[in-house]
């Protein structure tokens, strides 16, 4: 049977060679999988032109997802140094890549890293759009963005952020509503500029069926972009936020409609006690679409431990309804990251993924922690290391410090509680 999009399929009863492999991954009935994709609740972002993509299912009953940031810009501009940070994402165990350049080889960048991840590839277009067209932005016509959307879908790329939710009444609301911070969004604050130079309506909303067309054609899944999203705690949940958070919930059930795949992009920061209440809107008001977080980071006064404060705030979305973490690096709001720098930001990003899907009962979790606890009654370091989340810090951390007795660390020594225990009970030799 032909069928157009991973959605499209599913509303017609088929099971795609992606879904099928989702399932086998997550532990779940294909049959179950199915119906969660016909109804949204489940995307799978797999362009038809991504061959080398091993497909991830993001949404309700998935494990929770991480996503990277990456792509060249016009201050630290090496592609080859990006591809390297690409294949040590993947070597990490990133689900997702978004390649967020904005100068210079865009297009070579972005088809050499289609071409080796096997995690799923999103962009965000207007980025590329004044670099590709070399003109200034007020320029550019309603058209050419959607050529760069096009262009974007036909390399490979699976999901797309696109900002059609800052519409001219979200933008109204914003002024009528001074922020602390503004718009923080990058790809939000293009679009305002140009509403604001241009006296027109965002060509992504005015032109939001043309876009729908696009992402048919090639099975884009869209994420709609949060140009509202609170970039301090201040400015949390204020009336900008939520009126774009209609307005995308709108857009989400147009795009059912024409069987394309939907997530819903949001904050940003917010205090702890905003996270909760947030998660419910978003379900509520987007209609149970797949939930896409940055951070929240919960507080604005620790640069350099940034991916500490998105990690707290991501368990917390997570454990109550987001389904995709954006990674946060050290780096946040001071630089572009290192390859040190991303990796710190992976391995937070996974252990606040794993944290919430603990709480969430998600297959496959808890057994991951039992067999870590078990290795550690055991005393087993080598197979301690390998369930690591990150072996090589675990290894070299143990390397560094060795202890008298082998089945022990330098932190207790022969006083050393498990060791005690597994002697006391029988289990290995005397105290």
């Amino acid at each position: 049977m032909n069928y157009t999009t991973q959605m499209d399929a599913a509303r017609r009863g088929v099971i795609t060679k992606e879904m099928e492999a989702v399932a086998r991954k997550e532990y779940m009935p294909p049959e179950a999988l199915r119906e969660l994709v016909a109804a949204g609740q489940v995307v799978i972002p797999a362009n038809r032109n991504h061959s080398s993509l091993d497909p991830c299912g993001i949404g309700r009953g998935q494990s929770t997802k991480i996503n990277v940031n990456l792509g060249v810009s016009q201050d630290c501009c090496s592609m080859e140094t990006e591809l390297e940070k690409v294949r040590r994402a993947i070597e990490l165990k990133t689900d997702a890549i978004m390649d967020l350049s904005c100068y210079g080889k865009t297009e070579s960048f972005r088809r050499k890293l289609i071409d080796i991840s096997p995690a799923a590839v999103g962009t965000v277009p207007v980025y590329d759009a004044v670099g590709f067209y070399d003109k200034d932005l007020q320029d550019i016509s309603a058209a050419e963005f959607l050529a760069v959307v096009e262009k974007h879908a036909e390399d490979g790329v699976d999901f797309m952020t696109i900002h059609a939710g800052i519409n001219r009444e979200t933008a109204a609301r914003f002024k009528k509503n001074p922020r602390l911070t503004n718009i923080v969004s990058r790809g939000g604050s293009l679009l305002f500029a140009w509403m604001e130079l241009n006296d027109r309506e965002n060509p992504f909303f005015e032109y939001f069926d043309q876009l729908l067309e696009i992402c048919r054609r090639y099975d884009v899944t869209i994420s709609l972009g949060d140009a509202c999203r609170p970039g301090s705690i201040k400015d949390a949940t204020d009336a900008a936020q939520i009126q774009e958070l209609i307005v995308l919930g709108e857009l989400t059930q147009r795009a059912w409609e024409k069987d394309v795949q939907v997530i819903i992009e949001g904050p940003g920061h917010m205090s702890l006690n905003e996270i909760i209440p947030n998660m419910l809107l978003e379900k509520k008001l987007c209609h149970g679409a797949p939930f896409y977080v940055l951070g929240p980071l919960v507080t604005d006064v620790a640069p350099g431990y940034d991916h500490i404060t998105s990690a707290i705030g991501g368990a917390i979305a997570a454990a109550h309804g987001a389904d995709f973490l954006c990674y946060v690096t050290p780096a946040e709001h001071l630089r572009l990251p290192t390859l040190e720098d991303m990796k710190e930001g992976i391995i937070a990003s996974r252990i606040a993924a794993h944290a919430a899907d603990l709480a969430k009962g998600i297959a496959g979790a808890r057994q991951w922690d039992d067999q870590m606890s078990e290795a550690r009654r055991n005393l087993d370091w080598e197979k301690m290391f390998a369930l690591a989340v990150d072996p090589e810090k675990a290894r070299r951390y143990r390397a560094e410090s060795r202890p008298e007795n082998e089945d022990s660390c330098t932190m207790c020594g022969k006083m050393c509680a498990v060791r005690n225990m597994n002697r006391v009970l029988g289990e290995a030799g005397p105290v």
